[in-house]
């Protein structure tokens, strides 16, 4: 059975599927590719997972209706440096997860949810979601805080499996955290989209599991340590993600020092392309996307180090910018800086037409589609956020909004509201236009 029948039975849903009539009334269409827009996410995240994998179903850019989810699922095929001119969208999955009372779970699950108003890969190059958090973060994992107490994402366990605040521990002993994964990248490769994850690289930002329950700080100096953290991210990449997104990976081998904002040590030049090399060579994938957190003002270093791209180097207000360095660039195929509509510690105020005018720029800025540039978004310039948070604010902290303890009051008021609506419009006019290119 494939795993995505094995959630659905493990959810106590039936495998047969329906074409999703809800879908069909917000769908938005370009050529093959379709997708929901003009919407709000509270009317994605309080629909069941079963009604998910029939609008993701419902909106096949195959010709046949599948009424039970296919068993081989190909990932969208844009050639070995498809990461080069992909656009990549962090999709903060704790921030959506259901929160109980005081819990926080089942954030993979809401991100399956949001999956149909996620635009599908284009003609010409790919779209990929990044989840902001895959690994049990240090301080208060599986638990919501108030808003001013600090809950950070950047803090993550490494051999302690996988964090409570996603997958559905309920449902373990009948499909594992790592075939939740599976089941999640096989959809999404369905709906014509990349993944990828975050991860950290800062020491000691990272905690090692030990069997007798405690915790030790990481060390790169540590073999074993660093053989636990390639051996982690392989498991990831075997479930079908494709991409990581490296924080702080600027600074890698003590470059540029007196700009970094992590703690703890970075591991040097030579050991990041020693677990680069690795992460490809054991899983056997060499169209995996690297993307370093800022690795962009040294081209040559970063290319050299197995990274596929960098953020925040490109002015992204600026069309012409935008299209002069796509131009500098059209012919490198293995590693290319990109353009940024907004990054994870976007602190919000930004008004909506300038995400928009930003959007605009990272899918257009070129003279032909082939030379595109690569483009990094948030969640929130796709689906805003409510006036009093921002992008950083939910790595930082881990607040429910919900007013009477549900995760439905939470999924209502964490977004904006009918203007948040009209701004997922004309996103989705901007990507119309682009998906043919």
């Amino acid at each position: 059975m494939n795993n995505v029948n094995k959630l659905l039975f493990a959810l106590g849903e039936n495998i047969n599927l329906k074409q999703d009539e809800w879908t069909n009334q917000h769908v938005w269409v370009s050529g093959l590719k379709k997708w929901v827009a003009n919407i709000l996410p509270s009317e994605l995240l309080t629909r069941s997972v079963k009604s998910a994998i029939e609008s993701i179903v419902t909106l096949c850019e195959c010709y046949t209706f599948y009424d039970k989810f296919p068993d081989k699922i190909d990932t969208p095929n844009y050639g070995d440096s498809w990461g080069v001119s992909a656009n990549y969208i962090e999709i903060n999955n704790r921030a959506i997860a259901q929160m109980c009372g005081k819990r926080t779970k089942n954030g993979l699950l809401s991100t399956i949810k949001l999956l149909p108003a996620i635009p599908p890969s284009a003609k010409s190059w790919a779209n990929c979601i990044i989840l902001s958090q895959i690994f049990p973060n240090i301080y208060g994992d599986g638990y919501n805080k108030s808003t001013e107490e600090e809950n950070s994402i950047y803090g993550i366990k490494l051999n302690g499996g996988y964090s409570l605040n996603i997958i559905d521990y309920d449902i373990e002993k009948d499909i594992s955290p790592i075939e939740q994964f599976i089941a999640f990248n096989d959809l999404a490769h369905f709906h014509g989209l990349k993944t990828g994850f975050r991860t950290v690289i800062s020491a000691d930002q990272i905690k090692v599991v030990m069997p007798n329950g405690t915790d030790l700080g990481f060390d790169w100096g540590n073999d074993e340590h660093l053989e636990l953290f390639i051996s982690e991210h392989v498991k990831l990449i075997k479930s079908g993600f494709e991409s990581i997104f490296i924080d702080s990976a600027k600074h890698i081998g003590g470059y540029d020092m007196e700009n970094y904002t992590g703690v703890g040590a970075l591991p040097s030049y030579e050991q990041m392309q020693y677990i680069l090399y690795e992460l490809r060579a054991r899983t056997g994938n060499t169209a995996l996307s690297f993307v370093g957190e800022k690795s962009t003002d040294d081209f040559e270093r970063y290319k050299n180090l197995g990274l596929t791209s960098g953020t925040a180097f490109i002015e992204p207000d600026n069309f012409d910018t935008v299209k002069f360095w796509s131009e500098k660039f059209k012919y490198e195929k293995t590693y290319t800086p990109g353009v940024e509509v907004s990054n994870d510690n976007d602190t919000g105020g930004r008004r909506y037409e300038e995400r928009l005018n930003r959007i605009n720029n990272s899918l257009f800025g070129y003279e032909y589609p082939s030379d595109k540039l690569p483009s990094f978004m948030q969640m929130e310039d796709l689906f805003p956020l409510r006036y009093d948070t921002n992008t950083h604010h939910l790595m930082m902290t881990n607040p429910s909004y919900s007013t009477d303890g549900s995760p439905e009051s939470h999924w209502e008021n964490l977004f904006a509201k009918e203007d948040g609506r009209e701004y997922n419009r004309k996103v989705a006019d901007l990507f119309i236009y682009a998906q043919n290119m």
